[in-house]
């Protein structure tokens, strides 16, 4: 079937302020990336692209999976000239059917040399955007191989004089790169001589936050600040291993342990042959997210109770130590890697290519009445990044009757701003609200829509309720079979759990 399908390559150029005719659209139903409303005369109907086609590659980048917005945002960024690889309606829909590997067609065309895209744009797990970049730098013959400098007019310190095949160009760093952070601190206000002293004090291993002049000019006129939220981890040489394990009839065939020194979740005793051996889990590794949702700020049982929900199979983020501390040198989550919306805000360039489908976006006010088993949601935190996101959304519950879902991000409690307020201090305005509670919360792509345009999310952009604020709505007690935990019992942080611990083996369970 695969040998069957004839992908068409279609390569558009267009002039400054000149549009390509067609618009890129999602739709209820289908599949894939449309091309729907091709102008006639246009770019794109000279270039063969036809209505209904599904765009599988841009500039040789495999896309049929991403999201609209970034598929959108690689075309933007292709400047004048952009080469797409389609399947037709009629092909694609058969294809769909027959279980054909998208990705596999077309892999050896010349469209794959991905010349068109422009040099500072980075095909990494967030998508195709610009980034300052973490650089992780080891020592050799006591040098990292670069100078430093300061610029006339210019907030901070530049790299200069990189050694060529030194430790730093080996790390990624380039000539003229301006240095943000040093080991998760910021020093673009600190002297020559101060930072000098900090590298000299961090030892034979560093981590750099750095940005180039682009990045700096990008995020400069969209006024806003380069954080290390915002970061590219393509660089960084150690990175987590994510592990799908199938249970065999003796479990998955590992502890897990929590230890005393707040290390973290660790793996234990794995049993030779076993599915955890297979898949290449090892001693000592250190367990970061659980089918995708970071674990970091949980307690023992409750990552145990993750696993052991998952059923036959499930997916493990792992780092091993030399990992764990790069990571806790920069001061950031291996969990970038599977939450990039949250570690992320930034706006869409303005360059116009073609015309994309306008959604009427709107956050949502959600008012909960506490039912027996609490408000029937866990609030979920990234270690060392802003901002809290809604979980575990129980079926028929308070929350789910208000309208919350997973992974909705949350701005408001009972009216108060909290985006950037720490997981303790959001869990404790919930606990103080009683049996009442009103969440102001947005979608995933909507808050980032908001954000690109700096729009800021107020209760007035949402929907006006049916109901009187002073009447939230009646909540009917469904008995689930296993009721969620009450959010009145927070998940601490990993980072205030050793306190509470006072028996290691009270905490180390066989999965």
């Amino acid at each position: 079937m695969a040998s069957a399908l004839q992908p068409r390559e279609c390569k558009l150029t267009r002039k400054e302020r000149e549009s390509y005719g067609f618009c890129l659209r999602l739709e209820k139903f289908k599949k894939g990336h449309l091309i729907r409303n091709v102008e006639k005369g246009s770019l794109a109907e000279k270039a063969g692209l036809k209505d209904g086609d599904r765009i599988l590659r841009v500039n040789g980048f495999f896309v049929d999976k991403e999201d609209h917005g970034k598929v959108a945002d690689l075309v933007r960024e292709s400047a004048g000239s952009v080469h797409f690889l389609v399947l037709d309606d009629k092909s694609y829909e058969h294809a769909l059917k027959e279980g054909v590997c998208f990705e596999e067609l077309g892999q050896k065309s010349q469209i794959q040399q991905q010349t068109t895209l422009p040099a500072h744009m980075i095909n990494g797990e967030s998508g195709l955007v610009i980034q300052p970049r973490l650089c992780y730098l080891v020592k050799e013959k006591n040098s990292y191989g670069f100078s430093l400098k300061t610029t006339a007019g210019e907030k901070g310190l530049f790299i200069i004089d990189v050694a060529p095949k030194g430790p730093a160009a080996k790390a990624g760093v380039k000539p003229n790169d301006r240095l943000i952070e040093i080991n998760g601190e910021n020093v673009e206000n600190d002297t020559h001589e101060e930072v000098v002293e900090k590298v000299r004090r961090s030892g034979n291993r560093i981590v750099f936050l750095l940005s180039n002049t682009e990045t700096d000019q990008y995020y400069k006129r969209q006024n806003i600040q380069v954080r290390r939220e915002m970061v590219n981890l393509k660089l960084l040489p150690h990175k987590p291993r994510s592990l799908a394990i199938k249970k065999g009839k003796n479990g998955y065939g590992f502890y897990l342990r929590m230890e005393p020194n707040a290390k973290g979740h660790l793996i234990k005793d794995i049993e030779s042959g076993s599915p955890a051996a297979k898949v290449g889990l090892k001693d000592n590794d250190i367990l970061i997210a659980v089918n995708g949702e970071s674990v970091e700020a949980l307690d023992h049982n409750a990552v145990v109770e993750k696993i052991r929900n998952s059923g036959e199979k499930t997916e493990l983020l792992v780092v091993d130590e030399e990992t764990d501390t790069m990571y806790k040198m920069a001061k950031i989550s291996p969990c970038l890697y599977y939450y990039p919306t949250l570690a992320q805000a930034l706006p869409e360039p303005e360059v116009p290519t073609y015309h994309t489908e306008e959604k009427n976006y709107k956050p949502k006010l959600c008012k909960l009445v506490k039912g027996s088993s609490g408000f029937g949601f866990h609030l979920n935190a990234i270690k060392d990044l802003p901002g809290q996101f809604i979980k575990e959304v129980q079926k028929n519950g308070p929350a789910d009757i208000a309208g919350l879902e997973e992974d909705d991000i949350l701005i408001e409690v009972n009216g108060v701003n909290v985006e950037n307020e720490d997981y303790e201090k959001v869990v404790a305005r919930i606990q103080d609200s009683g049996n009442r509670l009103m969440l102001l919360v947005c979608g995933e792509e909507a808050y980032q829509h908001f954000r690109s345009h700096h729009i800021p999310v107020t209760a007035s952009m949402a929907d006006p309720s049916d109901d009187d604020k002073d009447n939230p709505p009646a909540y009917t007690d469904v008995d689930p079979p296993q009721p969620a935990e009450p959010l009145s019992e927070p998940r601490e942080r990993v980072s205030s759990l050793s306190s509470s611990l006072s028996d290691a083996s009270d905490d180390d369970t066989k999965l």
